[in-house]
């Protein structure tokens, strides 16, 4: 007789993503996830759509954050993120996913993983305590300090509250997220190639300037007026999927761009390609820096990773780069407001001599069932 394989899992949203957060001491060694953790997404799919596991078809919601206790002297515990192939079921753990980092301390709290969470008491900027979790991120080797309500003894997260943010029904409590010292997540400089713009050579002979930035996650940002695109109000997401040529011309960039950042162009995860609206395409909405389209593991994204808001957030504030000469408003405060596709995020960045300090936003989450997976 089969024998039944299942394993304890969490299935969360966190920000404008969800998918599974399991405990690291459930699983075999890592060499092994690729036996686990395809099948409980439902990968791989040929048919793209993810019927057979709790998958649903696109990059954000084919998720996992792996969660451990740390030794860390600067963090309270640790995560792992997998994002899992849709239709070849492969594991990339090149980078890390900001929307789902805002679940990690929230259940590291509820499932006793943090055993002395620093307590803030409720004061004027919230009404119910706050707890301030360190998450190390294994992925980028960051630490991300995060800062959401609580309620009872012990303290649990406390997801009820009065904030909305774009792309997710509803209101609930803030998650604010402050990723701690940014720069160079994946190769170890935030301008990797040390300039502000690059001209890259694609496989035709012909070239493109783009800017390589890696804040929290690396991102290649060119100019969508490059692409020929006349009008970037009727660049829809399902706009760049029905088009194959530009979907393949924008791997290409994505890939040159990885070479020339020393990463493995053939890693989808990284770096992310962000099409970056002319100036002319915000003036319809006063409050915005910035309008972009983002691509994520070969997809349009519908909003825009958020650790790729936050790369392109600080290159907005990063003098000489294409974000920051296509930016309509003034750029030298804190906060840097991101339009997407279902709306817009605004970006914290604090700087200190050109140097990035942190990088800040806000996001929401939920834990939406909680049992066994089976795979």
């Amino acid at each position: 007789m089969a024998m039944k394989r299942t394993l304890p899992a969490i299935f969360a949203r966190g920000g404008t993503s969800n998918g599974l957060v399991l405990m690291k001491d459930h699983l075999p060694p890592v060499q092994e996830w690729h036996k686990i953790l395809p099948a409980a997404m439902g990968s791989p799919d040929p048919y793209g759509r993810q019927l057979n596991g709790l998958g649903s078809g696109i990059s954000s919601t084919s998720k996992i954050c792996v969660l451990s206790p740390t030794s860390r002297p600067d963090a309270d515990i640790e995560f792992t993120f997998v994002q899992v192939g849709i239709k070849d079921g492969s594991l990339d753990m090149a980078g890390n996913c900001g929307n789902m980092s805002s679940i990690v301390g929230p259940v590291g709290l509820d499932e006793g993983l943090i055993q002395k969470p620093k307590i803030e008491p409720a004061g004027k900027d919230s009404a119910s305590p706050t707890a301030l979790v360190r998450v190390f991120n294994t992925n980028t080797n960051k630490v991300i300090h995060s800062r959401f309500s609580v309620c009872g003894t012990p303290p649990r997260y406390q997801p009820e509250g009065d904030y909305q943010m774009d792309g997710v029904p509803g209101t609930q409590s803030k998650i604010t997220l402050s990723f701690v010292n940014p720069g160079g997540a994946k190769t170890g400089y935030t301008l990797p190639t040390g300039n502000r713009i690059d001209t890259l050579t694609l496989p035709d002979g012909t070239t493109i300037q783009a800017s390589l930035v890696d804040v929290s996650n690396p991102g290649v940002f060119i100019r969508l007026s490059d692409l020929g695109v006349a009008n970037p109000h009727s660049l829809s997401p399902v706009d760049v999927e029905a088009d194959a040529g530009l979907k393949a011309r924008l791997e290409q960039i994505r890939q040159a761009g990885a070479k020339m950042m020393g990463l493995d162009p053939k890693t989808e995860s990284v770096p992310k390609i962000v099409l970056i609206f002319p100036s002319s395409s915000t003036l319809g909405d006063p409050h915005l820096h910035i309008k972009c389209q983002a691509l994520s593991m070969g997809q349009a994204h519908k909003a825009v990773p958020l650790t790729l808001a936050l790369c392109l957030g600080a290159a907005v504030r990063i003098a000489g780069t294409i974000p920051n000469l296509l930016a309509t408003r003034d750029n030298s405060g804190d906060s840097v407001v991101i339009g997407h596709p279902t709306g817009r995020v605004e970006v914290g960045t604090t700087m200190q001599d050109g140097d990035i300090l942190s990088a800040e936003l806000h996001r929401t989450a939920r834990v939406l069932m909680k049992g066994d997976v089976f795979y």
